[in-house]
C-alpha cells in the first residue's frame, strides 16, 4: 500500500503540495478559533490566574496560526493565502466560537455574512 502511495505522489507531485496546503489551512483555522476562544475565556474568569492562563492559550494558539500562515505562503501566493485564512477565521470564530461554544445568537444576517465571506474567498482565489 505504501509503495502505491509513493508511486502516486511521484507521478503527481502536486498532490503533495495540495495535501500540505490543506493540512496547513486546517491547522490555521483550528488554532485561530482556539486563539479567539481563549481570549474570550480570559474575560469570563475570576482572578489573574484565570486571565493569564487563557491569555497564554490564546497567544500560543495565535503564534501557531502565524506559523501556519507563514508556511502556507511557501505553497501559495499571499493574495490567495491571506483572504482564505482570514475569511475562514471569520467564519470559524463567528459560527463555532460564538455560536457553538459561547451560545451567542447567530442571526440570519450572520449566516448571510458567512455566505458573503465564502463567496469573497472564492472570488479572491480565482485567477
Amino acid at each position: 500500500m505504501f509503495n502505491f502511495i509513493t508511486r502516486v505522489v511521484a507521478a503527481f507531485p502536486d498532490i503533495k503540495i495540495i495535501t500540505v496546503s490543506l493540512v496547513l489551512i486546517v491547522f490555521n483555522f483550528i488554532f485561530n478559533v482556539l486563539a479567539n476562544v481563549g481570549f474570550k475565556l480570559s474575560t469570563l474568569g475570576h482572578g489573574w490566574k484565570h486571565v493569564l492562563m487563557w491569555q497564554a492559550v490564546g497567544n500560543l494558539a495565535g503564534l501557531i496560526t502565524v506559523i501556519t500562515l507563514t508556511l502556507l505562503l511557501k505553497y501559495m501566493p499571499l493574495h490567495i493565502a491571506f483572504p482564505l485564512t482570514t475569511g475562514l477565521s471569520v467564519i470559524g470564530v463567528s459560527l463555532i466560537g460564538s455560536g457553538l461554544i459561547f451560545h451567542e445568537e447567530v442571526t440570519p444576517s450572520h449566516w448571510l455574512g458567512t455566505l458573503l465571506v465564502t463567496l469573497g474567498i472564492v472570488f479572491l482565489s480565482r485567477k
